[in-house]
């Protein structure tokens, strides 16, 4: 992954993509965390004003003047992936339409990780 990227006229740092696109992700029901951004790195952001994001966690590319997105994520015990994937697509492209301004392509999902509740 390049450190930023053209599109639509101006240039974007791949982090700041990445930033965007954890953030969003993780507000959907079912998914603990976008890997690379799990417990350690959210109570870094929880004590910080900046958020951290493991900079090869998300993958994105420009295709035809769009925004392609790839992302893992690690999703809770008892959640339907389909459905969890769904929220995860909607809430990036929502994300990063509104913040960047840009259209999005895709938005691929990579379920890495299943979280089991302690018991």
């Amino acid at each position: 992954m390049a450190n930023e990227l053209s599109i639509d006229g101006f240039a974007i740092s791949t982090n700041v993509i990445a930033t965007i696109v954890t953030i969003a992700a993780e507000k959907v029901d079912g998914v603990a965390y976008v890997n690379g951004h799990n417990v350690a790195t959210s109570l870094i952001t929880m004590f910080t004003s900046k958020p951290t994001v493991a900079e090869d966690t998300v993958e994105c590319e420009v295709t035809d003047g769009k925004l392609d997105v790839t992302l893992p994520i690690a999703v809770f015990f008892g959640y339907t992936f389909p459905e969890v994937a769904q929220g995860v697509r909607e809430a990036v492209a929502n994300a990063v339409t509104t913040q960047i301004g840009v259209p999005v392509g895709a938005v691929n999902i990579r379920i890495d990780e299943l979280v089991f509740p302690k018991e």
